[in-house]
């Protein structure tokens, strides 16, 4: 990482470029000023001589302005070499479309979502652009959107690409929202998932799903309307299921084909069946048939703590395209 101009460290950056990207140095050994640590991430605030340097993952890292010892702005992130490409508002739009709420009502250009608190995702604050009127103002809104449905009020941002939403994350944590859990969205080419040499001979695919499937997947008490009518939405939807040794699966799965896209979601396999190369057949059947109906690019989310799920998708050509969070108000 080079900061030297004319063969000295510099501090090439102001208050002027919050909300660029940027490579800092700084001293992390006040008593020797020896010790050196470098972040790359969008400058979200510089307030009361400290830096807020938010980074790819979402995390913050606050710097004292007399630790700094160089500074610069750089370009947004490179455009990734692997995977089909994609921009961050057209790849949120397609992840929204493929889990879609039971009631949604737009705020200028944000969308509030609800669905009787089935998922984070659906029950979230989607904020793409101008909400027309002050952010606080906006969040005060939201707060009492959810608030007379009895929901916890969430909003959903993302980090990482060009695009996205580093400055409203900021924002949420100086207006006392929590982030409560964070996710990676990851793309990839289509066609070589359908090409996997895995045995589909026994995966069944379905336009609806049934109580056996619903069992393997459900994690949120007794299935309601709501769960239903978010796991049914989405342009084109697909269910795969192996059959188990008993009524429930031993694996299930969904995908959504959008146009190019197909995302894959709700990927489960029995504890005793795992490591057997289910997720890679219900994928891969699930890729198949998005490819018949003229997909060519697939997506999906995975929790950054999920090893298991991460290693799965690396071996599927699956690599990290942003990250997204979600933000939760946490009362005084």
């Amino acid at each position: 990482m080079e900061f030297t101009g004319g063969g000295r460290l510099e501090v090439r950056i102001t208050g002027a470029d919050v909300g660029k990207r940027v490579s800092v140095r700084y001293v992390t050994d006040s008593a020797t000023r020896e010790k050196f640590t470098d972040s790359v991430g969008v400058l979200t605030s510089w307030d009361d001589a400290v830096l807020l340097i938010t980074r790819k993952s979402g995390d913050s890292v606050r710097i004292p302005e007399s630790a700094l010892v160089a500074g610069k702005v750089v370009p947004a992130t490179p455009a990734r070499r692997r995977g089909p490409s994609a921009t961050f508002p057209e790849l949120a739009r397609a992840t929204a479309r493929a889990w879609q709420p039971v009631e949604s009502e737009a705020l200028g250009e944000w969308t509030l979502r609800a669905a009787d608190g089935f998922t984070r995702r659906a029950n979230s604050v989607l904020p793409l652009g101008d909400p027309g009127l002050p952010v606080a103002d906006a969040l005060t809104h939201a707060r009492a959107w959810y608030a007379a449905r009895n929901l916890p009020a969430y909003v959903q941002t993302a980090t990482g690409a060009e695009g996205t939403q580093e400055l409203l994350c900021a924002e949420l944590d100086r207006h006392g929202w929590r982030r409560e859990v964070s996710a990676e969205v990851r793309v990839a080419a289509l066609a070589p998932i359908a090409d996997l040499d895995a045995d589909v001979s026994a995966v069944r695919l379905t336009r609806t799903f049934d109580e056996p499937w619903l069992r393997r997947y459900q994690r949120f008490g007794e299935p309601g309307p709501s769960v239903r009518s978010v796991l049914t939405s989405g342009p084109s939807v697909w269910f795969a299921s192996v059959a188990g040794t008993g009524e429930i699966p031993a694996a299930i799965g969904r995908c959504v084909v959008d146009g190019r896209w197909a995302g894959f979601m709700a990927v489960e396999v029995a504890p005793d069946q795992r490591r057997r190369g289910l997720a890679t057949s219900v994928m891969t059947a699930l890729a198949r048939r998005a490819l018949d109906e003229g997909a060519s690019a697939a997506w999906l989310q995975v929790e950054t703590d999920n090893d298991g799920a991460r290693a799965l998708y690396d071996g599927m050509g699956f690599a990290p395209h942003h990250h997204y969070h979600h933000y939760r108000w946490v009362e005084a």
